[in-house]
């Protein structure tokens, strides 16, 4: 039986809007396909995890209280993160952990929190709090050459400018900033989006992206996942698509 391990960082805090069933879902989809998923937490206070050991990391959103909270923990780990970037280990991020994972959050009164700068990207809050990109959100992407929409909700007060490479093009909701044409950072490795939903259970091309990506990179060959029967999450993808864009 193949086997992947996943470390959730900081579990017990960047759990907004529901980001823990990314995991489930994950867990779920490897299970049917008789691939083992080792799950491990870390919160702080933990012993140092060793990153470069995991094949998929993954962080949720939080709102500026945990940030602020986490930064200084998460910063004392930025060399062994960036090398695990590096060599290629998967790295989910959903709002809060997209923007640490940047060169910087400003909050509302000025505040810098710093970031990771494991990616050139920078986020400052937007100056009207009521002015928060807040809703259901569409975009378009890319995955191994296969063009999908990946719907979620958005809820983020920081925009987030200088993405090089976005994870899509939105055709429905905001973006990395209000009113924008980009959404989220991606590379082959990461996937940095504001998308809380859970993002999985929404879009299991991403989940089964992911998996592969994982599988492929840990056992070096290039692995063909069985097809699940998605018709239930496609219908309801569907009926979604067609209420956010005909509303």
């Amino acid at each position: 039986m193949k086997e992947l391990k996943l470390l959730y960082l900081y579990h017990d805090m960047l759990d907004l809007y529901g980001d823990s069933g990314n995991i489930q879902i994950l867990k779920y989809r490897c299970e049917k396909r008789s691939i083992k998923l080792i799950v491990d937490n870390y919160k702080m206070g933990d012993a140092e995890p060793n990153f470069e050991d995991y094949d998929i990391i993954f962080a949720g959103g939080g709102a500026d209280c945990e940030q602020k909270i986490l930064a200084d923990d998460l910063m004392q780990y930025k060399n062994q993160i960036k090398k695990a970037v590096e060599k290629g280990v998967f790295f989910l991020l959903i709002c809060g952990a997209y923007q640490l994972f940047g060169k910087y959050y400003k909050d509302l009164d000025g505040n810098i929190i710093p970031g990771l700068e494991i990616f050139d990207y920078y986020t400052e809050a937007v100056p009207d709090p009521k002015k928060r990109c807040i809703g259901n959100i569409i975009t378009k992407v890319s995955i191994n050459g296969e063009k999908t929409e990946v719907i979620g909700f958005e809820n983020h007060g920081g925009q987030t400018y200088d993405v090089k490479s976005p994870f899509g093009e939105v055709i429905y909701g905001n973006g990395n900033k209000c009113q924008d044409t980009q959404e989220g950072y991606f590379q082959p490795n990461v996937i940095a989006t504001y998308l809380h939903g859970p993002l999985l259970s929404k879009n299991p091309i991403i989940s089964d992206y992911i998996i592969k990506y994982a599988l492929d990179r840990k056992y070096n060959e290039n692995i063909n996942l069985d097809e699940l029967d998605d018709s239930f999450e496609q219908t309801c993808r569907a009926q979604l698509i067609n209420r956010f864009l005909n509303n």
